[in-house]
């Protein structure tokens, strides 16, 4: 157990003012996300807090996140795109998404009648990581994305939708900035920034 996953359980990502309050939002799904963490842990997953939320990795490379919104919390497979759904669990962040899928809880009752089969899906997840594929993304001006934008699609509910309905123009010139960072904090911080305006379809000369 990370003790900086325990941190976010009591105080949330502490990237808004609500963090430590309240209001927070994480406060309404901890009996869930504990639930969730627990069937992570006894996973051969290693448990970490990656951009302000519990991320799970395999040899250093992220393959689950726990994510949080208004309305539900979700259980976030970064290579969803190619994991099989047989018992038709898995949603798609936005009509055209190809990395991620996330499994979407509002009550705890739906994740433990659940159970066999996430434990099912985490193990999925682990075996494509090790089996070394990749999703063939579609090319955005022969670029790829950044990992910390992908990231952001699996906190953020609507990005991935949002990014991907820009035009290719507008989405080669976030890549450009956002890629032009050497540091990882740097394009976080810079996806962060941006953030509003994708949101509103606006391109950043916009």
């Amino acid at each position: 157990m990370n003790p900086h996953v325990d941190l976010f359980l009591l105080e949330g990502c502490m990237r808004c003012a609500k963090g430590a309050t309240p209001a927070c939002k994480v406060h309404r799904w901890t009996v869930i996300l504990e639930f969730l963490r627990q069937l992570l842990l006894e996973s051969e997953l290693t448990e970490e807090r990656k951009w302000g939320v519990p991320t799970y990795t395999l040899n250093g490379k992220n393959v689950i996140m726990l994510g949080v919104f208004v309305e539900s919390c979700v259980l976030s497979f970064l290579k969803g795109g190619l994991m099989e759904d047989p018992n038709g669990i898995l949603e798609l962040p936005g009509p055209n998404s190809q990395e991620g899928r996330f499994i979407r809880f509002t009550t705890l009752e739906k994740a433990k009648t659940l159970e066999n089969e996430i434990r099912e899906y985490i193990q999925q997840a682990i075996a494509i990581e090790k089996s070394g594929k990749k999703i063939e993304t579609l090319p955005r001006g022969g670029m790829e994305l950044p990992e910390e934008l992908i990231q952001k699609f699996a906190e953020h509910e609507g990005l991935e939708r949002a990014f991907l309905g820009l035009t290719p123009g507008r989405q080669r010139g976030y890549l450009i900035h956002f890629t032009g960072a050497k540091q990882s904090a740097t394009r976080l911080s810079r996806i962060e920034k941006c953030i509003p305006r994708i949101m509103a379809g606006k391109g950043m000369m916009d």
